[in-house]
């Protein structure tokens, strides 16, 4: 059983940037694929970013593409999720998730929340225009 806490989230201009981070615990942190989807008010939770257990793989919705960056660090057992250039439409809870243990997706895989396993609670990120 994989538990996920996320951290980070808080209150930023637009323009302005943010990181929030997933700690993961209870398994083998670098044989899961990882992803950060989001949930605005009123919104269906939408994908983010998404990065291969291996760490060779990163996807990203169009949306966030180019602003955002997905990392993770296997030695700390954390993926990171850095926001840049943040617009007001990016305002939501941000949830990380975990999924596919030692398994290859296909690219759109990454993308369906129906592919991960594990949630984490979520941190609110807002964003002031």
């Amino acid at each position: 059983q994989v538990q996920l806490v996320e951290s980070g989230g808080g209150l930023v201009q637009a323009g302005g940037s943010l990181r929030v981070s997933c700690l993961a615990s209870g398994g083998t942190f670098s044989r899961y694929s990882m992803g950060w989807f989001r949930q605005a008010p009123g919104k269906e939770r939408e994908f983010a970013a998404a990065i291969s257990w291996s760490g060779g793989s990163v996807y990203y919705a169009d949306s966030v593409k180019g602003r955002f960056t997905i990392s993770r660090d296997n030695a700390k057992n954390t993926v990171y999720l850095q926001m840049n250039n943040l617009k007001p439409d990016d305002t939501a809870v941000y949830y990380c998730a975990a999924g596919g243990r030692s398994t290859y997706w296909s690219a759109n895989a990454y993308a369906r929340d129906l592919k991960y396993n594990y949630w984490g609670q979520g941190t609110q990120v807002t964003v002031s225009s």
